[in-house]
């Protein structure tokens, strides 16, 4: 089911089982911290967090009876789908006991996901609920509930600059809150630009992935921009990222092997790493060579240009670069 339907059946009841995905990471540990408030768990509640998993531990919490009458809350976080097997018996556990709660946060995508919905498909005791990122309306209203609870008082000009800046990221968006408290005193817009760091740079190398990988581009690049990103800034990141490439390409064929780090002087987290290997595996060297080439004309061209026009050459590049591809 989805967030809206959900939070309707919270109202009344809480489900035994529950198993939380998709895109909003903040909506997720909402629903994982009334649980945690409505049950009175917070300092026994059994967390298995990612690697932490243990199949026995969970069991034995759950088969423990309280000396009190208390409740028995497992939580797992994992970006990994579970062997079905052990999910399945700690729902059963649920159901013998009017103690035992289960909650299951995976981080993984709704297609790794697909094989556990069937043991959650029980709308009234064990229940999947996906959630989806939050767009630009939804954002703001979430942000200004969370400045009310923390007391801040930011007008609606800054909780839409938060909210753009990071992206609707509504966790990191708490985080800039409760910062921003330390100030003690009304936050601007012009707070926020300067003390709040955007994830622009992250968008810069998603777009650049992108780009290479031939999916669609237009969303980020508007948003990149509407961020303040500048053209030339954006041209010169293209002009590095296609630059390794090809550095990453020669280096496979006069080694026989990929090694980063020798080649940029630093390692880069994995995935980008991972990303990058692939395109210079995937890429055919004429085209990088075609395309490199093409940069060295769009630098020219958005130089000379006036301002008016050099969004609108941007756009252009990035279009002919999938296009060489």
């Amino acid at each position: 089911m989805y967030q809206k339907e959900f939070e309707a059946i919270l109202q009344t009841n809480l489900p035994k089982a529950l198993l939380l995905y998709g895109e909003n990471d903040f909506a997720i540990d909402e629903i994982i911290n009334i649980y945690i408030d409505r049950l009175d768990v917070s300092q026994s509640v059994a967390k298995f967090y990612f690697e932490e998993w243990n199949f026995e531990q969970a069991k034995s919490h759950l088969t423990q009876n309280s000396l009190f009458g208390g409740v028995n809350l497992v939580l797992i976080k994992h970006s990994k789908t579970l062997p079905k097997k052990e999910i399945e018996a700690l729902i059963g556990m649920t159901k013998t006991s009017q103690n035992n709660y289960l909650l299951y946060a995976h981080y993984g995508t709704p297609k790794e996901v697909k094989p556990l919905l069937t043991l959650f498909g029980n709308k009234s005791d064990a229940v999947n609920v996906r959630f989806f990122e939050p767009n630009q309306k939804e954002a703001i209203q979430t942000i200004t509930k969370e400045a009310l609870k923390l007391s801040l008082d930011i007008d609606n000009y800054a909780v839409g600059r938060l909210a753009l800046l990071l992206e609707n990221n509504l966790s990191l968006c708490k985080n800039e809150l409760q910062k921003l408290t330390i100030l003690d005193r009304p936050i601007t817009a012009e707070d926020i630009d300067t003390l709040v760091y955007s994830t622009a740079p992250l968008r810069i190398e998603k777009l650049l992935t992108d780009v290479f990988q031939k999916k669609p581009i237009i969303p980020t690049i508007t948003t990149l921009l509407a961020l303040g990103e500048d053209e030339n800034d954006l041209l010169r990141a293209t002009q590095t990222f296609a630059n390794q490439i090809f550095l990453f390409q020669a280096y496979i064929k006069l080694h026989g092997h990929l090694d980063i780090s020798a080649i940029l002087g630093y390692r880069p987290p994995k995935h980008i790493e991972e990303q990058k290997a692939s395109l210079a595996n995937k890429i055919k060297t004429p085209a990088l060579l075609k395309i490199l080439e093409y940069l060295l004309y769009s630098e020219l061209a958005i130089k000379k240009a006036p301002n008016t026009q050099k969004e609108a050459l941007l756009y252009t590049m990035f279009v002919t670069i999938q296009s060489y591809l």
